[in-house]
């Protein structure tokens, strides 16, 4: 037969592609023996069984919320915010709350400043020999047991803040009033109070400050520095005016990151803050924070249900503070990609 012929008669070929090849049958076509519904069940399946991984965190995060609350049955809510923290007559955790605000915010502050130093360092004045050499000791610090934070602050720092750096601001800074130690608010000679809680915060949110911004910078296009660089601006000025820009939602991802890092410690503030229960009177004043608080007090919860009830809505407080702080940096990050995607 001719070949024309041939493939005029041969109508349930299945045509042809550009430069004469046949196409692949596909797997699912009547002649293989497939049914054509099989992917479509296929990815179903796969995706309501991806979905059950997708709910673990938010299902986590519901357990939590119920089970403190139930523990907690809401007995002592009233007065539960003064400032009167007696437990014969009140129960109000206001001390705490602002304990954990004063140690918390100076110690962000800090971590940010440092963490944005060591950042620019790391990415754009130093040789990449050094910056490779020196970046693992900055992520080190994060393997490190609050613990040691706290001993290493008890034993080593704490007599230098208390025999030297604090009577020192004191005298230098006597014409700022919270700064000035009187009789009433004397120096802890052992170092205990804000600034070394607020010291040893610092150092343990500076990993996870300093590692988001540098991931951020290096993620900056080398294009973007190169055009910025060979138009005639200094490193600064592309930094200043190109690099920070582009990686602003990385930088305050790290900002409200670091804040839950220093706002839930324990151990290390529990060792270091004094652990009075008032509003310290002075910058080198004692004072508590309430994730210090619920670590002392939690053996007398074994004894006590009205103890149980109260360290359980103290940790409901500081829970929610700390959902509302990462859900209000969620939705900062969220605005700063919609107003570069309009910019855009």
């Amino acid at each position: 037969m001719h070949p024309v012929a041939e493939v005029v008669l041969d109508a349930s070929a299945p045509p042809s592609e550009p430069g004469g090849r046949q196409p692949l049958p596909s797997p699912s076509s009547p002649r293989n023996g497939g049914s054509p519904s099989a992917p479509g069940s296929l990815l179903a399946w796969l995706r309501y069984t991806a979905l059950v991984p997708a709910l673990i965190p938010a299902g986590i995060i519901v357990a939590i919320v119920w089970t403190i609350t139930y523990a907690s049955r809401l007995t002592s809510l009233p007065g539960f915010f003064s400032f009167n923290w007696a437990p014969t007559s009140s129960w109000g955790i206001g001390v705490f709350v602002v304990g954990s605000f004063m140690t918390a915010v100076p110690a962000l502050f800090f971590s940010m400043l440092v963490g944005l130093g060591l950042a620019v360092a790391s990415t754009t004045y130093l040789p990449r020999l050094a910056a490779s050499l020196l970046d693992p000791f900055v992520d080190l610090l994060a393997g490190i047991p609050s613990v040691i934070y706290g001993i290493w602050g008890y034993v080593v720092i704490g007599p230098y803040f208390g025999l030297t750096l604090n009577p020192w601001l004191s005298a230098h800074l006597q014409f700022l009033p919270w700064f000035h130690a009187t009789k009433a608010a004397p120096i802890n000679t052992l170092g205990l109070g804000l600034p070394l809680a607020i010291f040893v915060l610092t150092l343990m949110a500076l990993p996870i400050t300093t590692l988001l911004i540098r991931d951020s910078l290096r993620a900056v296009p080398r294009e973007l520095w190169e055009s910025g660089l060979a138009l005639g601006a200094t490193r600064w000025e592309v930094l200043r005016r190109v690099a920070f820009p582009y990686s602003r939602r990385g930088i305050m991802s790290a900002a409200f990151l670091g804040f839950g890092r220093a706002f839930g410690e324990t151990v290390a503030v529990a060792m270091l803050i004094g652990s009075t229960a008032q509003i310290p009177p002075s910058f080198y004043g004692t004072g508590y924070t309430m994730a210090a608080a619920m670590f002392e007090l939690i053996d007398s919860a074994y004894t006590s249900a009205q103890w149980l009830s109260v360290l359980t809505e103290m940790a409901i407080v500081l829970l929610a503070i700390s959902l509302l702080v990462n859900v209000a940096g969620r939705r900062l990050v969220i605005s700063l990609s919609t107003t570069e995607v309009a910019g855009v």
